[in-house]
């Protein structure tokens, strides 16, 4: 993005009367000009101009006049004028004013002689200014002053002089306005915008002083050895550097003034001692901050440095000076002395040591920021002239150094930081940091040869992949070492980056570094080839498409789709740029594969990865589709024709992206290419993906911007084209692209009917909103006008589009309506304007909650015409409303039109809420029924939101109607507020399930009618409920009706709640928008008043009124709502210009956190036990803090909640522990609050150290709250979760950056944790629960070891380890296995094999008596968690020799039946099942075998295999031992027999397996074989098996065991045909098919069964008919099979039903669908093909996208070339399939019966009956419920299905009725055509009787019966007109 350069902003020259008429007087001349004169006339004629810009050029021709001057010319008085006026103008200008510089470039080009004369004057005007201010007490002249000093400063020679000349009188005045801002800086508590602006002057100022100082170095210098003028400067300088000093330890202060100062600290010591040994002495006693080297300093001096040194100074003085001395002295070339290299080194230790110490984030950028800055300091030391820098201090910055190894502890704490600066600095420290050690040891120039190098990478590349700031590492790495040096360490890491492309959050580091190294790489390839003397570059760019894009082009076209998005984002394009000539390449090796080819399930395949390169090429610009044929020929169309409509959303994406994408903007598009977007466009406008629904409208935003960029240029050219020929071929292009937007514009229009999907609406209204966007909807003869072919038919849909439910599709309709042709849209005629309008209001009073949003869209459409006053005044006559719109003047703006409509509309709709209002006052039930106040409310604040309120002219009316909205907002929430603030608001009227027979409910409204006041509210009743049991069955079932015209209506407990909650949120968002959008009438520094429409009293009530709000309503909806108005409001406090609101945040914050803490039950605060909205009120007062500031606010409020929040010994009282509860609460809610970003971290470990410490409190509520902030804090400290997986790595941090970031938790959390293991021994036999340990280990199990981690490290995690080991003691199962899990973070890969077999020293090896099962527990639990661990982490077996398979071996007893606890068996077994179930195991072969036999005998004579009497009563535990010992089973005879003794184990172990008594053992098994069946073919089950599957099959009663036999039997019987033993019997496949079909039948309870059942009946279908086609209709339950599918197929079973039905289908396509034989019959087949249609238009898009693999299974002579076998997106299968439904039917010569079927879906069969319709028109005003559930399916389209099928079969009967030997329809089908064709009349009849009865505008009133019923309507006119034809 290209930002423009703000220009600055030129003023003309300001001064004040009588100055300006002196300089005018005193430049006048007379007589002839020459010279002197002509300068002074022209300055005279600039100072009477006003204009700026003709003022600046007259200055600079004084300038070329003055230049030409010569010594001769007298007239000096004049002369002095001339000079003395450019100077007074100078100062008086503004600083960044052009003028001013053009008056110095004039200055500067005085000729030489005048010089002195010009600095004199300029000097002598800068000198008054300064006594001026100096003399007077007013200050606001001080920041101008300072800032004409720095432009005198800054560039301009004069200036400098002048600045030198009075230099004493420049720092004094600059030491005073200086501490004058300190003085004031005290005064400005709480005022923000005050606040900002000091900070900003005493920038300026501290900056200025330095510039000075640093100009003028040389006259410091001097003015310092004389004796008098020495002493005034020495005072004047002693009192600057004692402001910055003060400015340096004032915490108050912003980072970058404290920086600034710590900067000028140093650069004022350097002025006054030079540049040798003794200033590194004193900066490195300062930042000591000891006094041993300040003795070389002079006295005053010392004095002040002193001062800085004192112990009590704030940690950021150091680092502010380190910075200081970084910046401000020279280290470029030799060191001048030893206490420089001190120095130099002092320095990084400094930050590092503060590194540990500080919490804020914005300081840890700044340490970042300075350690990078010495880095490049150092660097400058070592690259000398001279080269003679000292050895030592080379070995200290040399690799391996105990400073390089600090500072790389730095980075590897830091490289994850939450800030991107932090990240960014600490890459570039790592970088500086390689270039030092290579400028340290520049005898090791090969990386291989350096052993340090070598190492670094080799740790690098082992860390984890999800630590992304290795990424940056290796990058730097590759620049310094090149690509070489990375693959030969590790060849695999193209493909293993490639591998993490399909992480968002990894993409773009891994695409980086790929970048990087396949750049470096082939550079290194073409080096070494010409270094070789290689000339024919084919050899290397082999050898570099190997590495690089042989990996890719496997990537995209097997893995997922969603993995390979980012690899098109992020690396494709970058590799293309990088050799454009790779493209032939890869188009050559997709080509090669076999088109049609797709990956595994999910993946784009061939033709998708072809796509996306071209697409990446296009786009790069590395080929053109101008070229022969589409894209160089290098694609057949063909392939593209199949990737626009292609299954995948990526894949069509791509292609669509190819078609769009171009490198030049003004590329002209083919008529092909137009082809094409109109083959892809209809149907993919209807997709349910927002990610593709988005990636669409920018690519046809792209495609259209072309067209509007080429199409200029090509009238452009027209214009000035002579020759015909070109000309005529440019206006053919122009006609071509004229015809394809119009077509674009209809179709576009066309598919927004009533009914159509919400996405497609979305798309559609998008991709108009961009043709009125690029185009416009003209009707002139001018551009393509578009507007010409927008019908009012178009433009009232676009207009019911309003009506949509959902926001986006209002906004964007809207949004078009203002677009579209007004004619066509016709809201100017009166009578429609007037009916909008009827209906917009209606709306606003509606009781459903959205019908107000709709009616807010429509006013807003209104606003613009102007005739709608005259609408109102007509609605308000009837309506009886007293209200008289402001009259608009004939000629009226359009802005004034806005305005008064505006207002007008607010009037009138304030007149309807006051008299409901009135009403509610004394009904709220009847409110809550008929006209619910919210719809009112929510109108006028949208209308507001459109109007510019900074420039409205009634302002009178405006401040008057202010006044009554804040009133009536007022009198709104006195009606509601007390059934939000109740204490059970849902409870206030019994919710009733059924309104008619809700017996209970007519008691509570007869009860409150005689007096239905609010009264009701405060004390709310129970019902009598034995009493209303009595009279349910006598009572009448009808409501009673409060009288409103005649109409009844009925409340329910439901509708009064949304009434109030809706209209608290309505209040709280008006009086919100009042206050933020209305200019605030308030009077500033009691002199001057800003008009405005709101006064400072109203606001301050509304804060008020939100006040009581937040701390009394207990209804989520309402607190949450008036949440979002506060907001609005203090964010305009905060910018407000009145100095009273401005101080509000801050007093309001005080006021509530007095209450909090004095609270207790009996206050007023609401005391739930979240706070309710306590902690919004708080969070809303502290977000509107600039963040920029110091946070004073924020800091305040924590600190003192924290110190409610931890518990203390006296607060265990009930009155105590109420503002702890709140404390918590407040405190999570701003741990949560994103926008107080990092501000909120330094706060982090004193929020857990309370989380923690409140789970040891006794009461309920505190503990509760402890909780949730827990979870809060752990989620702000590592991240949102990332995945399924609770111990992803990704959601971890390493234990140094942890506690590098919150240094307090690490006593806090081993103390606390010591403390936990000590009551954890078990010996006793008593549980003792401490109540914190959970959470200690949850945390501790967050963290991990860096690899990085020095040993030397203060933080180090050992210390925990000894605790944790201890946790797992804990008699408590679950400790014990959170101590396993926080354990093996603790322990670093390369220990754990000592680690493990230490643990394992401490089992028993033979059994005693004094043993404990939970201490043997839980190290066997620790000792699994390691090896598993060790297993995923180090991928390699562990090293020889670590003795853990002997120890195992030696306590075997612990598995066999001599240990009596099974819990401590199954543990035991489960590490033998780590150790020895992997092919490739972790230890040596000679060990494994042993323990696999050990293994084995125990396994041979367990419970498992050799049951005995004791085995029935193994007690608790036993289920996890029999599977831990099914786990060894499971390895030793399914996963890996050949390792563990060959192939008989299978048999004599898997029947054990499968026949055992547990169900949870025959699962396990039967999911082992199951997998390994899926892995390989199925040759290694024997007969036995195989007869136990199938007997299985038939006996197994457990549904789950029983569903995974039958998927294991799918497996086996889709290859070959299985043989059906039940014992000796044997079945035959009919048996079979009738067992398993009543078996799906019965078992619709569980999915999983039924699928598996049905699943393995239809392949049994398909092998009965595959063998007999012909008399396969014979076997009678074939019906059976098809109607239990169809069942499946239907909208409300569960997907996976509906997945497993797709998929049966699509097997079947060819046997059953397509069969010639029809083997099912027709009316089976036909319903089946009903199924598939049904699946397509399922809501579920993986539903529908497995039902369009049918296609590929159609046989190929039924298809059409370009799709036969090619996978299609649904809408466009959906039209194949009825296609070939219909050739299917002539195939079959049943056309006339086909028909007749497809009439019966077209006219619907779920509406047949005629009672039904007749029933609907008349129930029309049944009971509306108050959420109206339309549709399930939002993606399915009946209108587009309909007219699918009436066009299908219009085309079929033409074709039948064509064919010689069609015949007439027989008797029976004719009967049934007079049956349907007198239904579909019935049917059109009762819709048009009922879509008459409909309100005026029902697309609007009753959205979804209009669409209903017209939808009816149609489907009965199409099938009339079909069975009209086919007579």
């Amino acid at each position: 993005m290209v930002v423009k350069k703000k220009t600055a902003k030129v003023e003309a020259v300001v001064l004040d009367e009588e100055n300006l008429h002196k300089l005018i007087a005193s430049l006048t001349v007379d007589g002839e000009e020459d010279g002197v004169k002509l300068v002074a006339r022209t300055l005279q004629s600039c100072l009477e101009l006003t204009e700026p810009v003709q003022q600046i050029q007259l200055v600079k021709k004084a300038g070329s006049q003055l230049g030409e001057l010569t010594e001769e010319q007298p007239d000096g008085a004049l002369l002095q004028n001339c000079l003395h006026t450019l100077a007074l103008v100078y100062t008086s200008l503004q600083s960044k004013n052009p003028l001013r510089r053009a008056i110095a470039s004039t200055l500067g080009s005085v000729p030489a002689w005048l010089q002195e004369r010009t600095v004199a004057c300029l000097s002598a005007c800068l000198s008054a200014c300064l006594s001026d201010c100096l003399s007077s007490p007013a200050s606001d002249q001080y920041p101008h002053i300072v800032d004409t000093i720095a432009a005198c400063a800054d560039g301009f020679p004069l200036g400098e002089r002048c600045i030198s000349k009075l230099l004493p009188e420049v720092l004094q005045f600059l030491h005073k306005s200086l501490s004058k801002y300190l003085h004031q800086n005290s005064g400005l508590a709480g005022r923000h915008i005050a606040q900002a602006q000091l900070m900003h002057h005493c920038l300026t100022a501290v900056k200025t002083s330095m510039l000075v100082i640093q100009r003028s170095q040389e006259a410091v210098s001097a003015s310092l050895q004389a004796t008098q003028d020495g002493c005034r400067l020495e005072d004047t300088l002693s009192s600057l550097l004692s402001c910055c000093i003060h400015i340096l330890t004032d915490e108050e202060f912003i980072q970058a003034v404290q920086s600034t100062a710590g900067m000028a600290v140093v650069l004022l010591i350097r002025s006054v001692m030079g540049s040798g040994d003794e200033i590194a002495s004193v900066v490195c006693s300062l930042l000591c901050g000891s006094t041993q080297g300040l003795g070389s300093a002079p006295q005053w001096l010392r004095q002040r440095c002193e001062g800085l040194c004192s112990s009590s100074r704030p940690p950021g003085v150091s680092l502010y000076l380190c910075h200081g001395a970084l910046a401000m002295l020279s280290w470029k070339g030799d060191l001048p002395g030893p206490q420089w290299e001190k120095l130099l080194l002092l320095v990084p230790n400094t930050l590092l040591d503060l590194d540990v110490s500080i919490k804020e984030s914005s300081t840890a950028m700044v340490v970042a920021r300075v350690l990078t800055l010495w880095s490049g300091a150092a660097l400058d030391c070592l690259q000398g002239e001279s080269q003679r820098c000292p050895p030592s201090l080379q070995q200290s910055l040399s690799g391996g150094s105990d400073l390089q190894r600090h500072l790389l502890e730095h980075i590897y704490s830091h490289w994850e930081h939450p800030l991107d600066g932090v990240r960014h600095q600490t890459r570039s420290l790592f970088r500086n940091l390689l270039l030092l050690h290579q400028h340290a040891n520049l005898s090791a120039s090969h990386p291989a040869d350096d052993p340090y190098v070598t190492e670094l990478t080799q740790s690098l590349l082992g860390l984890e992949w999800h630590m992304r700031g290795k990424y940056g590492s290796l990058g730097c790495l590759v620049e310094l070492y090149g690509a070489g040096h990375l693959l030969q360490i590790q060849p695999q890491l193209p493909s293993c980056l490639l591998g993490l492309m399909g992480d968002q959050n990894l993409a773009p580091y891994a695409s980086d570094l790929l970048e990087r190294l396949f750049v470096s790489h082939k550079a290194q390839l073409a080096t070494q080839a010409s270094a070789a003397g290689e000339t024919a570059t084919e050899d290397w760019m082999e050898l570099w498409h190997q590495t690089w894009v042989t990996p890719l082009l496997q990537v995209l076209c097997r893995a997922r789709l969603d993995q390979t998005t980012y690899i098109l984002d992020y690396f494709l394009p970058k590799l293309l740029r990088c050799s454009p000539s790779s493209l032939a390449h890869m188009v050559q090796a997709l080509q090669d594969t076999p088109p049609c080819s797709t990956g595994p399930s999910g993946s784009r395949g061939a033709l998708g990865a072809l796509m996306t390169c071209l697409r990446a090429a296009r786009a790069q610009g590395v080929v053109s589709s101008s070229e022969e044929g589409l894209w160089g020929g290098l694609v057949p169309l063909s392939l593209l024709h199949q990737a626009l409509v292609h299954k995948h959303d990526q894949v069509r994406m791509d292609a669509l992206g190819l078609l769009c994408e171009s490198h030049r903007s003004t590329e002209a598009l083919s008529s092909r290419e137009m082809d094409l977007i109109r083959h892809f466009l209809l149907p993919n406008l209807n997709s349910q993906s927002a990610g593709v629904r988005q990636q669409t409208v920018s690519l046809m935003k792209k495609l259209l911007c072309r067209v509007k960029d080429n199409t200029q240029l090509l009238q452009k050219r027209r214009s000035q084209e002579r020759e015909q020929e070109p000309r005529d071929r440019d206006q053919h292009s122009l006609n071509l692209y004229k015809e394809f937007l119009r077509w674009l514009c209809v179709r576009l229009l066309e598919v927004l009917l009533p009914g159509a999907s919400f996405s497609k609406c979305l798309m559609s209204l998008q991709l108009l909103g961009l043709l009125g966007q690029l185009f416009t909807f003209s009707t002139g003869s001018d551009g393509f006008a578009l507007g010409e072919v927008v019908t009012s038919a178009h433009a009232q849909n676009v207009l019911y589009c309003v009506a949509s439910n959902f926001l986006e599709v209002k906004q964007l309709a809207s949004t078009l309506l203002r677009q579209l042709p007004p004619s066509a849209v016709g809201l100017q005629e009166p009578e429609r304007m007037r009916c909008v309008l009827q209906a917009a209001l209606d709306l606003s009073s509606s009781t459903k909650p959205f019908d107000s949003v709709t009616a807010a869209h429509l006013l807003d459409l209104l606003l613009h015409q102007p005739d709608l006053s005259q609408a109102l005044l007509h609605c308000a006559q009837e309506q009886g409303l007293d209200f008289q719109p402001p009259s608009l003047p004939s000629q009226a703006s359009e802005t004034l039109t806005l305005e008064l409509n505006t207002l007008a509309v607010i009037q009138f709709l304030l007149r309807c809420l006051q008299s409901e209002v009135s009403r509610a006052e004394s009904s709220l039930l009847q409110a809550a029924a008929s006209y619910p106040l919210y719809g009112r409310a929510h109108c006028i604040t949208a209308v507001l939101q459109h109007l510019h309120t900074e420039s409205l002219t009634h302002t009178e009316q405006w401040r008057s109607l202010v006044s009554e909205l804040i009133e009536i907002c007022y009198r709104m929430s006195d009606v509601v507020s007390p059934v939000v603030q109740s204490s059970s608001p849902e409870g206030l009227i019994p919710m009733d399930t059924d309104s008619d027979t809700s017996a209970g409910l007519q008691k509570i409204l007869q009860e409150i009618q005689p007096r239905d006041t609010n009264d009701f509210f405060n004390s709310a009743r129970e019902l009598d409920t034995h009493e209303g049991d009595d009279h349910t069955q006598t009572q009448t079932t009808h409501t009673p009706s409060l009288d409103r015209g005649g109409e009844g209506y009925r409340v329910t407990a439901q509708m009064v709640l949304v009434c109030c909650w809706r209209s608290m949120k309505e209040v709280a968002m008006l009086l919100g928008q009042l206050c933020q959008s209305l200019p605030l009438h308030y009077t500033k520094n009691d002199v001057r008043t800003h008009p405005g429409l709101i006064t400072e009293e109203q606001v301050e009530g509304v804060g008020l009124y939100f006040r009581q709000q937040l701390l009394q309503s207990r209804h989520r909806g309402a607190f949450e709502l008036a949440y979002v108005g506060f907001v609005r409001l203090t964010e305009m406090l905060c910018r407000s210009g009145s100095q009273a609101l401005q101080q509000l945040p801050a007093r309001w914050l005080s006021e509530v956190l007095e209450e909090v803490k004095s609270s207790d039950p009996s206050s007023k605060l609401c005391a739930t036990r979240r706070s309710a909205g306590i902690p919004f009120y708080i969070q809303a007062l502290l977000s509107s803090e600039p963040k920029s500031s110091s946070c004073s606010l924020l800091k305040m409020t924590m600190r003192q909640l924290i110190a409610l929040a931890m518990p203390s010994a006296d607060r265990n009282t009930d009155s105590s522990t109420v503002p702890q509860v709140h404390a918590l609460n407040i405190l999570r809610a701003l741990y949560r609050d994103t926008r107080l970003g990092e501000n909120i971290i330094p706060f982090v470990s004193d929020g857990m150290q309370a989380a923690v410490l409140g789970f040891t409190s006794p009461v309920w509520a505190v503990r509760n709250s402890s909780t949730l902030l827990f979870s809060t804090l752990i989620t702000r400290i590592f991240g949102v979760k990332k995945g399924k997986d609770e111990h992803s790595k990704k959601n971890r941090m390493t234990g140094r950056e942890f506690f590098t970031r919150f240094p307090a938790l690490y006593p806090f959390l081993l103390s606390q944790l010591e403390e936990a293991a000590a009551t954890v021994e078990s010996d006793s036999g008593q549980v003792k629960l401490h109540p914190s340990l959970f959470l200690l280990l949850l945390v501790l199990s967050r963290l991990y070891p860096s690899p990085m981690d020095g040993s030397s490290s203060p933080l180090g995690l050992a210390p925990f380890m000894p605790f944790i080991i201890r946790c797992g003691r804990s008699a408590v199962y679950r400790t014990r296995e959170m101590a396993a899990r926080a354990l093996v973070p603790f322990v670093l890969v390369t220990q754990v094999p000592s680690t493990v077999h230490s643990i394992l020293q401490e089992l028993p090896p033979e059994p005693g008596p004094k043993i404990q099962h939970n201490h043997i527990h839980g190290t066997l639990l620790q000792v699994l968690f390691l090896l598993r661990s060790y297993q995923t982490d180090s991928h390699r077996p562990l090293p020889a020799g670590n003795g853990i398979g002997k120890a195992l071996r030696q306590r075997m007893w612990l598995a066999s039946r001599q240990n009596s606890c099974v819990v401590t068996r199954g543990a035991f077994l489960d590490v033998l099942v780590c150790l020895c179930g992997p092919k490739i195991s972790l230890l040596e072969d000679s060990e494994v075998s042993e323990l696999r036999r050990d293994s084995l005998s125990v396994l041979v004579s367990s419970d498992l295999v050799a049951p005995d009497a004791s085995s029935a009563a193994l007690g608790p535990g036993s289920t996890q031992y029999l599977l831990s010992l099914a786990r060894v089973a499971l390895s030793a005879s399914v996963e890996i027999p050949e390792l563990w003794g060959g192939p008989q184990l299978t048999t004599q172990l898997l029947p054990c397996l499968l026949q055992c008594s547990q169900y949870e053992v025959r699962e396990l098994a039967l999911e082992g074989v199951l997998r390994r069946l899926q892995e390989e073919e199925e040759g290694w089950l024997d007969e036995t098996t195989l007869s136990n599957l199938t007997s299985l099959a038939l006996r197994e009663t457990h549904p789950p065991c029983l569903a995974k036999v039958l998927q294991v039997l799918c497996v086996l019987t889709s290859s070959s045909e299985l043989l059906w033993r039940d014992g000796p019997q044997i079945l035959s496949k009919e048996e079979v098919l009738l067992h398993l079909l009543t078996l799906a039948q019965s078992s619709v309870h569980s999915v999983e069964l039924h699928c598996a059942a049905l699943t393995l009946a239809s392949q049994l279908v398909v092998q009965l008919v595959n063998s007999d086609p012909k008399g396969a209709s014979a076997v009678a339950f074939l019906s059976q099979w098809g109607a239990l599918v169809c069942e499946c197929c239907s909208e409300e079973q569960p997907v996976e039903v509906k997945l497993m039905a797709a998929k049966v289908l699509v097997n079947c396509t060819d046997t059953m669908l397509t069969s010639c034989d029809l083997p099912l019959g027709l009316a089976s087949t036909v319903s089946l093909w009903r199924s598939v249609f049904t699946l397509l238009q399922d809501e579920d898009q993986e539903v529908r996208d497995s039902a369009s693999d049918f296609i590929s299974n159609v046989p190929l002579h039924l298809l059409s070339t370009d799709v036969a076998g090619v996978s299609v997106c649904p809408p466009v299968a959906l039209d194949l399939g009825v296609g070939l439904l219909c050739r299917l039917f002539e195939m079959w010569q049943q056309v006339p019966a086909g028909v007749l079927a497809l009439t019966e879906w077209l006219l619907g069969e779920d509406e047949g009956n005629e009672e039904a319709g007749a029933d609907e028109a008349s129930g029309l005003d049944e009971e509306d419920f108050l959420f109206e559930k339309g549709d399930l399916n939002l993606w399915a389209e009946p209108v587009q299905w309909v007219k699918l099928l009436h066009s299908h079969l219009s085309s079929l009967i033409l074709a039948y009725k064509q064919t010689p030997d069609s015949k007439t329809a027989e008797q029976d089908q004719l009967h049934q055509i007079h049956t349907l064709s007198a239904q579909a009349k019935a049917k059109a009849l009762i819709s048009q009787q009922a879509l008459d009865s409909l309100p005026g505008l029902p697309q609007f009133s009753c959205t979804m019966e209009h669409a209903r019923l017209v939808l009816r309507q149609q489907k009965a006119d199409l099938a009339l007109d079909v069975l009209q034809r086919l007579r």
